[in-house]
């Protein structure tokens, strides 16, 4: 039998209604076969990171627990993705739904399609405060604990909604 592993996922949107399509995908994330959704973080509203001019977005985080590997939790999450019309064309640009694989459980992976953790979580409040709210006492591999990860990223850019 497959043991059940704590993994946390990031999610983001900039269009068709940011709100509402990060509330929907807590729903699809409970729903998704080898997937149980345990805990959820508010809502924040966030500048938008990289180059592109675009509208703010809306993050979260899901901690869930899943019997799936790194591998297929990451191709079901790209799959929910493109079932929600996602296009992947501009690197950092507007998104409809953007979800990221930030741990599970302790492992380590680098492989070309997936890393583990994932090495934005240090700099990005919008992945570290919604993490925060969930999972704080959580130690990232070599990175550190989420609250302490936390307290050292600039808070300007983001609102708790």
């Amino acid at each position: 039998m497959t043991p059940w592993l704590a993994a946390y996922v990031g999610i983001g949107s900039n269009l068709s209604d940011p709100a509402a399509q990060v509330e929907r995908t807590f729903a699809d994330l409970a729903a998704m076969p080898g997937v149980q959704l345990v805990a959820r973080s508010a809502l924040y509203r966030t500048a938008p990171f990289g180059p592109v001019e675009q509208d703010d977005f809306v993050n979260a985080v899901a901690g869930v627990l899943t019997t799936l590997a790194p591998q297929q939790l990451l191709d079901a999450l790209r799959h929910l993705e493109v079932a929600r019309g996602r296009v992947r064309s501009v690197r950092w640009g507007p998104r409809i739904l953007d979800l990221d694989l930030l741990v599970q459980g302790t492992l380590t992976v680098d492989t070309a399609d997936l890393t583990l953790p994932h090495p934005g979580i240090p700099e990005r409040n919008f992945v570290l405060y919604p993490l925060r709210d969930i999972a704080p006492e959580l130690h990232i591999p070599g990175m550190g604990q989420v609250a302490q990860l936390a307290a050292k990223v600039d808070p300007s850019g983001i609102t708790r909604l």
